[in-house]
């Protein structure tokens, strides 16, 4: 295998995941932001993860080079959505196409049902057939679309979702 699965931290993969950000912001819809991220953006987004209990999980060449990452966080704030959690992954351009969004994406599911959750979100832009291909593959279903929601490179952008449901936690409870 030419590839390892680890956990990222801020000292050692930050500069990393922002530049595979960076360039999504830039050159994609894969993210609805218009301004590149900081180094100090990047400091808090860590800690928002640490504080919340939530993955960050990369996958690294031979030579420790970060080629993709991939964390969940809060689907919305409320307590009730407590077993829900919304993902993302994203691939280094020069990666795309060889299966490792399809690696951190079942790493994400494995760690989503160790934490005992019960529902991924993937909030995706309605035309990345090439990601919502790849939820589909992994059992995700098309629970919605949210036409016209983001306005990026001069036009609408329509936000697609898609759920898998987790056989977890076996005994859910309120509060």
């Amino acid at each position: 295998m030419d590839h390892a699965i680890v956990t990222c931290s801020v000292e050692r993969h930050a500069d990393a995941i922002r530049d595979i950000l960076n360039e999504a912001i830039a050159h994609s819809t894969a993210l609805y932001d218009y301004q590149p991220r900081s180094e100090q953006s990047m400091r808090a987004w860590f800690e928002a993860k640490r504080a919340g209990g939530y993955p960050v999980l990369g996958v690294e060449d031979h030579a420790g080079t970060l080629l993709g990452f991939g964390s969940y966080g809060s689907f919305r704030a409320w307590p009730a959505y407590k077993y829900t959690v919304e993902h993302s992954v994203y691939v280094h351009r020069d990666h795309r196409g060889r299966g490792l969004g399809e690696l951190l994406m079942r790493e994400l599911i494995a760690s989503a049902r160790r934490d005992d959750l019960h529902a991924l979100i993937g909030g995706i832009d309605a035309a990345n057939s090439a990601s919502i291909a790849l939820h589909q593959r992994l059992g995700f279903r098309h629970v919605g679309t949210l036409p016209q929601v983001g306005f990026k490179f001069g036009r609408w952008l329509d936000l697609a979702f898609y759920q898998l449901l987790l056989d977890t936690p076996r005994n859910p409870v309120d509060g």
